[in-house]
C-alpha cells in the first residue's frame, strides 16, 4: 500500500491580526502656523475634518515559516497595516500579536546598500539587529 504523508503545517502562529481598524482625521483647511490655530480658537471657529479609514476590520494569521504578501492600490492601507503590525502605529480597534522578532522595512529601499548583493544586505542588517551568523543563515531562504 501507499503511505501518503500530508505536508507538515507550521503549528505556531507568528502573527495574529484580529479585527484591526485604523482611521485618520484629515483637516479640510491646512493650518501651518501656530498663529492660525490661536486665532481660530479665539474666534471660536472649529476646523472640519474628513475621516479616512486606512484599515477597517482586517483579520488574518500567519504561521511560523509562512510568507504573506500584501498588495493593493495606492492609499489602500498596506503601509498602515504594516506599521500597525510593526508597532509603529496603534490600531483604533482590534489587536495584533507578534510571536518572535520583527524587523520592519516600511519604506522601499531603506536599510539596503545598492553596492551589496541581496544576501550581503540581509547579513549586514541581521548583524545590525544583533543576530548571530547562525541565526541569519537559519532565516535565509
Amino acid at each position: 500500500m501507499f503511505d501518503l504523508q500530508t505536508p507538515k503545517q507550521p503549528s505556531e502562529d507568528a502573527i495574529i491580526v484580529q479585527n484591526v481598524s485604523k482611521h485618520f482625521r484629515i483637516p479640510h483647511e491646512k493650518k501651518t502656523k501656530l498663529l492660525e490655530h490661536i486665532t481660530g480658537a479665539l474666534k471660536g471657529t472649529t476646523s472640519t475634518y474628513e475621516e479616512f479609514w486606512a484599515v477597517k476590520d482586517v483579520s488574518f494569521t500567519v504561521k511560523k515559516g509562512e510568507t504573506l504578501g500584501i498588495i493593493g492600490e495606492n492609499g489602500s492601507g498596506k503601509s498602515t497595516l504594516l506599521k500597525i503590525i510593526a508597532g509603529v502605529l496603534t490600531p483604533d480597534s482590534g489587536s495584533v500579536k507578534v510571536n518572535g522578532k520583527i524587523a520592519p522595512f516600511l519604506e522601499l529601499g531603506v536599510g539596503f546598500n545598492p553596492e551589496l548583493t541581496a544576501e550581503d544586505n540581509v547579513r549586514l542588517y541581521g548583524a545590525i539587529m544583533g543576530m548571530s551568523n547562525n541565526e541569519v543563515q537559519e532565516h535565509e531562504a
